[in-house]
């Protein structure tokens, strides 16, 4: 087979055979297909599109490129859950503690952030002494300890992955369904779950801005993790707006202990309640308003911030920064950003107030940029609010006061204010089963 005739297919439009996909994905692994011809393959896949069968094809080509995580000492149906990522998205933080206090396990492999916003582990290891660098041993030992572990990803869990994402990067092929899809799902699937739940954010602060492609990403994901026999269910999401009010890690980390002692905003408990019940019904535990009841019971009585307690505990960290989140890092710089008129909050940009919170050191540019893990911003203000001229609207934190500047300027840009009425955008919009 040559990889040549593999471009000219998919670029006259066929459909590429299970044979051909694997040639091309383990080419890439080997080096034995150079980046010119697998960028030229990508290309083709952008403009002539894969269908079903291909992209299950391209996601189990993925993931057998590498490891895949065997759970299989832990028992009963463990369940993943996976966002496609948005601005102070920090419910991983409440939902693996919630669900693990309804009896399900949760075996959680997460990664750090890149760009705008940090990702759970970051978020994670703003807690003093807590560790997500575990063997695969201790992984599943904390998990049957406590009930829940959330650890670092390998090097060896999809490697065809990380190759082709770079590639894409710098090819403009970023943006196809497939190629999307087959990304997320490889490294669901090689993460050894039972079933998954996804929560597909859409608006200007997720990859996807439209409902048609949060629909048609969700569409293409769930198909795959059904037609690789695991159980999966779509929760289409808005992010036109930062998700709760802080974004930044030890901030979300503060936020998301607030969740867990039955306080916080709305929309924060409502998503964790909406994917925790969603996640118990993939586990067997019951009917959607069964299992929807005991979210709710397990939030409303403790039992989720314990089994946060136990998690802390059983990775290292200190588990009284449950009761007293003043241990976590705490900027030395907490600057208000002020209204510059009056008015009601018409939206706010959630992918530039993110890009606000990176520039005061709470996101990395690179993956080997260090972030400040007291970085961030505190919204005030949520869209449809009332603001008057010169009243605070965030709250700025950084230790380096040279940082403000570019902040506040993009967050100014972030913030549209407006005299017209305005309707928040529902929360929770689809459920694609």
């Amino acid at each position: 087979m040559r990889m040549v005739d593999v471009i000219q297919s998919k670029k006259d439009g066929q459909v590429l055979t299970r044979e051909e996909i694997r040639f091309f994905v383990q080419g890439v692994v080997t080096g034995s297909v150079p980046d010119y011809q697998a960028a030229a393959l990508l290309m083709a896949i952008c403009f002539q599109g894969m269908n079903q069968t291909e992209t299950l094809d391209l996601t189990m080509a993925m993931v057998d490129s590498g490891d895949s995580t065997d759970l299989s000492a832990i028992p009963g149906v463990k369940v993943d859950k996976h966002s496609t990522g948005g601005v102070g998205d920090k419910t991983t933080l409440i939902l693996a503690p919630l669900v693990a206090a309804c009896g399900v396990p949760v075996a959680k492999i997460s990664g750090k952030g890149l760009g705008h916003t940090g990702g759970t582990i970051d978020k994670l290891e703003s807690i003093p002494g807590f560790s997500t660098d575990l063997s695969m041993e201790a992984f599943i030992a904390c998990v049957n300890k406590v009930g829940l572990a959330i650890a670092g990803q390998t090097g060896h869990l999809v490697p065809a992955d990380k190759k082709l994402y770079a590639l894409r990067d710098v090819t403009a092929t970023i943006g196809n369904v497939s190629l999307i899809a087959s990304s997320i799902m490889s490294k669901k699937l090689a993460s050894g779950a039972d079933a998954v739940v996804l929560d597909v954010k859409m608006g200007s602060g997720a990859f996807m801005h439209t409902r048609q492609e949060a629909e048609l990403l969700a569409r293409a994901m769930v198909d795959i993790g059904n037609g690789a026999g695991r159980k999966t269910i779509a929760v289409l999401t808005d992010m036109d707006q930062p998700l709760g009010l802080a974004v930044g890690n030890a901030l979300e980390v503060r936020e998301a202990i607030e969740v867990l002692h039955g306080r916080g905003p709305d929309d924060v408990r409502e998503l964790c309640l909406v994917l925790g019940s969603i996640m118990l019904e993939l586990a067997g535990k019951g009917g959607p308003a069964q299992c929807r009841e005991m979210v709710e019971t397990a939030l409303c009585e403790g039992m989720a911030l314990q089994k946060f307690r136990d998690m802390v505990k059983a990775q290292g960290g200190n588990p009284e920064v449950a009761d007293h989140p003043d241990l976590l890092p705490t900027a030395k710089i907490k600057e208000p950003c002020c209204a510059g008129s009056s008015g009601i909050i018409q939206r706010i940009v959630s992918d530039q107030l993110g890009m606000a919170s990176m520039a005061l050191g709470a996101g990395r540019r690179t993956k080997e940029e260090g972030i400040d893990p007291a970085a961030g911003i505190v919204l005030l203000k949520k869209t449809g609010d009332a603001v008057w001229a010169g009243e605070p609207v965030a709250i700025l934190h950084t230790d380096d006061r040279r940082k403000l500047s570019e902040a506040v300027t993009l967050l100014d840009e972030a913030i549209f204010i407006g005299t017209a009425a305005c309707d928040p955008v529902p929360l929770i919009l689809e459920i694609v089963r």
